[in-house]
């Protein structure tokens, strides 16, 4: 199939961008202003949509522009993400002009780019990526954008400088301490939580006065984060448990008490709501 012409592409990706963006008209502008035929490598792509692993190949790139994942590396199961998946994510945390972001799985550089966006003029992205060549291939297609660093290196070892957002694209048990400590006040962390092997949620954590609130947003399915595996020390009871957390603690400022969902070596997750200090009483 010949592929549609830059006007017929650029029609299809503005469409896209007010469909992902259902109303944000800050979401809609940075995903209309990204192609993402360029992140991808040469046609044919091979398109994954309607939840079902089948393949189909896609010749045209007005034909990326739904709502389809994009295989990027078929045995490593490494695809360009749905895209409603992100816009969603994307509008709970909501990047601003001027803040901070970090993002851990940057693969080939899509949705970072989308972010760039958000927080322009003024702030910045730093992405990690574990794979050396997704790495080098983001940091190709993000070449000559000033406010984007593109690191090849594992997040959950690395120091993270202060965010404001802090995406992550890749499964785990549980952030590492210094991933908390990192959002700056009112900072958004974003994850797939995987408490248990039958259980995948995203995960919203806020950084607000009396501590960290959470809150279970979606079903969510990543491959797993770099990094050794996390083992809780207290496990979830059960996959249905995941959707009651209400906070995030560090197990250095407060022990697992009775709201204890799950435990695991300096972080737990609780049932009960935090509450900003100034209200205490």
């Amino acid at each position: 199939m010949a592929r549609s012409g830059d006007g017929l592409i650029a029609a299809a990706r503005r469409r896209f961008a007010r469909e992902m963006a259902g109303g944000d008209t800050a979401l809609e502008a940075a995903f209309a202003a990204v192609p993402r035929e360029a992140f991808l490598g040469p046609a044919p792509w091979r398109v994954i949509a309607g939840g079902r692993l089948v393949e189909r190949p896609v010749e045209d790139a007005a034909g990326l522009y739904r709502n389809v994942l994009v295989v990027i590396d078929r045995m490593r199961g490494i695809n360009n993400g749905e895209p409603a998946l992100h816009a969603a994510w994307l509008q709970a945390v909501h990047p601003r002009p001027g803040e901070h972001v970090v993002q851990v799985g940057a693969g080939t550089g899509y949705y970072t780019a989308i972010m760039a966006e958000l927080v322009r003029p003024g702030g910045h992205v730093l992405a990690f990526e574990t794979e050396p060549d997704l790495a080098a291939r983001a940091a190709a297609n993000l070449a000559g954008a000033a406010d984007i660093e593109i690191r090849a290196a594992d997040a959950t070892r690395a120091a993270l400088p202060a965010c404001d957002v802090l995406y992550v694209n890749a499964g785990l048990g549980a952030p590492p301490v210094s991933w908390l400590d990192a959002l700056s006040p009112g900072g958004r962390l974003i994850f797939p939580w995987r408490p248990l092997p039958q259980a995948g949620v995203a995960l919203l954590v806020e950084r607000r006065a009396g501590g960290f609130a959470a809150k279970a947003l979606m079903p969510s399915w990543f491959i797993a984060c770099a990094g050794p595996p996390v083992d809780p020390i207290q496990p979830l009871a059960d996959p249905e448990a995941a959707w009651r957390v209400q906070s995030v603690w560090r197990t250095h400022e407060r022990e697992p008490d009775d709201s204890a969902l799950a435990v695991y070596s300096g972080v737990w997750f609780s049932d009960r709501a935090i509450r900003d200090r100034e209200h205490e009483g």
